[in-house]
């Protein structure tokens, strides 16, 4: 990037910085404070230096996960990699490609894609002419989902992208080994590998794996950078070079949105340290349940936010809840532990009279300006560094995750018994009716909030019913709700669930699969001795009892075979006056 190149974009993206607004009210003079306390301490240059006080006396899990701050002028030197990759894919006639990952290695992949990638419905892209493959997110252990996408791709023209940053998530493996299985009984073993292609940190079990089934490419990620802070590395990237993501001038908005890095230390001039001291503030203050408002064209994005929030702050007894999806109401339906958080494409006037009743109203809202999609970049850079300011705030460390691994453990325990028995152990669920629901959701106090964790197949139905639940929820009790797909939201706010202050209600949803798919031993090998069917119930059950040794309170409901008939009668058992 040329000097003038630098100057203009960061020019370009300040403007924007300027129209932020912040209608705090009451609490503007906590985040003064809060402001003030930053630049008499230097917070911000410390965070610059990679000075671990910040937040813990001690380094362990922060010196090694700073890397995120500095990622895009590194990044920017690897573009050219990166347009080879997609070149040379679309001259092999790939079409299509199934990013397999979980959490940090699929959220930001799934927003490029629905923001610059394939369009539904009748604004369908020709991805022939466009020259770019159209992209799915695979992040979910139903085998509905693992089998439709086995349904509609061609093994010939489809290329699989392995994305973890450990190497050796569960899931990701065994949607790896599957889908080598599907390729080589295609194509054959000899022409497999070229299929796929390998995202994760050096020295990792994937690394190994993608020499020995001789991958199309290997991408070497910086080790010292989370997966939920990895979404201008490589495991961003990748994809989004693919989809036809402009990388460069994406990585620009993000240096721009740096503020000339180190440069930009004082607190109440730095845009995300101003970010974060809101966040942190108002949480503390019990304003916990930031609630975003976003762009339909960009609306994906909170999805990845919502993993870096959730999974940043949420331990140690503290905790944001971010509330993304959920459709606006009139201000009466919402309780004083609100913040509003809205992103605004240029042009689009979607929510803002929503948004002025809610201010006229007595609540809070920030007020964030994007000029194109490519401001997400920006967006990114200022988010991560806010969610760190906050994390200071509120005196954690925002780059664990210290319960994410209680489910992992009960999952892995109840699949050993299942192979050793030819059974999973398990609870009898509640009966679906209003006396069960009523009951349970008299347990809620002021500042709870209902989570609907959903181990079913993620489909467009689905989406439609579990919308219609939370909202009839919402509107009922005037608390804040969120849903999530299982087990995709343990890698997102499955930390936030076990590790706040432990004000959630959550309703999980199980389900029947009509069709199941055997989960193979090893790639190449057709021996299985567990299926995609087991894992999900096995993780599914791991939670409700990891969330009950944590003190919170849980309520399954089985919906059988029909989701959405279930799931419809959930929601009319809320029917009738408040």
């Amino acid at each position: 990037m040329s000097k003038l190149h630098q100057v203009a974009e960061r020019d370009h993206l300040l403007a924007g910085w300027q129209r932020q607004t912040y209608s705090l009210g009451a609490y503007q003079p906590a985040v003064d404070a809060a402001l003030a306390e930053m630049r008499k301490n230097q917070v911000m240059a410390r965070i610059w230096a990679h000075d671990h006080t910040v937040w813990k006396p001690e380094p362990a899990e922060i010196t090694n996960r700073l890397g995120w701050l500095h990622i895009a002028e590194p990044m920017m030197e690897h573009v050219l990699r990166l347009e080879a990759l997609a070149k040379d894919v679309r001259a092999a006639g790939y079409t299509h490609a199934l990013l397999l990952g979980m959490g940090g290695s699929s959220l930001a992949p799934e927003v490029f894609r629905k923001t610059f990638g394939v369009k539904d419905g009748a604004a369908a892209l020709t991805f022939a002419s466009e020259g770019h493959l159209d992209l799915a997110v695979l992040d979910s252990t139903d085998p509905g989902a693992v089998l439709s996408h086995a349904d509609r791709l061609d093994p010939v023209h489809t290329l699989f992208i392995v994305a973890t940053k450990s190497g050796g998530t569960a899931e990701t493996l065994s949607f790896f080994k599957y889908f080598y299985n599907w390729v080589a009984e295609a194509l054959g073993e000899e022409q497999a590998g070229e299929h796929f292609v390998a995202t994760t940190d050096p020295g990792t079990k994937l690394v190994d794996l993608a020499e020995r089934y001789h991958f199309r490419a290997t991408f070497l990620n910086d080790p010292n950078i989370g997966g939920r802070y990895s979404a201008l590395s490589y495991f961003g990237l990748v994809p989004a070079v693919l989809v036809g993501v402009d990388v460069r001038t994406l990585l620009n908005r993000a240096m721009a949105a740096a503020c000339g890095s180190e440069s930009c230390v004082l607190p109440n001039e730095n845009p995300g340290a101003r970010l974060g001291a809101v966040l942190g503030e108002l949480a503390k203050a019990g304003r916990d349940k930031v609630t975003f408002v976003i762009s339909p064209e960009i609306a994906s994005f909170g999805d990845w936010v919502e993993q870096l929030i959730a999974e940043s702050t949420g331990k140690e007894g503290q905790g944001i809840v971010p509330v993304v999806r959920e459709p606006l109401g009139p201000p009466e339906v919402y309780g004083p532990d609100r913040l509003f958080v809205h992103l605004r494409l240029a042009g689009d006037d979607t929510h803002d009279a929503a948004l002025k009743a809610l201010e006229a109203a007595g609540h809070l809202v920030v007020r964030l300006n994007l000029q194109d999609r490519y401001d997400l970049g920006g967006q990114i850079f200022l988010w991560e560094l806010a969610t760190a300011v906050a994390g200071y705030r509120l005196g954690i460390n925002p780059f664990n995750q210290p319960n994410v691994e209680a489910a992992k453990v009960l999952a892995r325990q109840m699949i050993a018994e299942y192979m050793e028995k030819g059974t999973l152990p398990t609870t009898e669920p509640a009966p679906l009716t209003a006396e069960a629901l009523h009951g349970f959701l008299a347990q809620a106090q002021p500042g709870s909030y209902v989570a609907l964790q959903a181990y079913v197949q993620p489909t467009a139905h689905a989406d439609v019913a579990l919308a219609a639940l939370r909202v009839r929820l919402r509107d009922k009790l005037h608390l804040a709700t969120t849903v999530g797909y299982g087990p995709r939201f343990l890698h997102s706010t499955g930390q936030l669930h076990k590790g706040d202050a432990g004000r959630g209600l959550f309703v999980q949803l199980t389900a029947d699969s009509p069709r199941d798919a055997p989960i193979p031993d090893e790639a190449g090998d057709p021996d299985s001795s567990i299926t995609f069917g087991v894992l999900k119930m096995a993780q599914a059950l791991g939670d409700q009892q990891a969330l009950l040794d944590a003190g919170r309170r849980v309520i399954r409901f089985h919906l059988g075979e029909d989701v959405v008939g279930g799931l419809k009668r959930l929601t009319e058992t809320l029917a009738g006056p408040d």
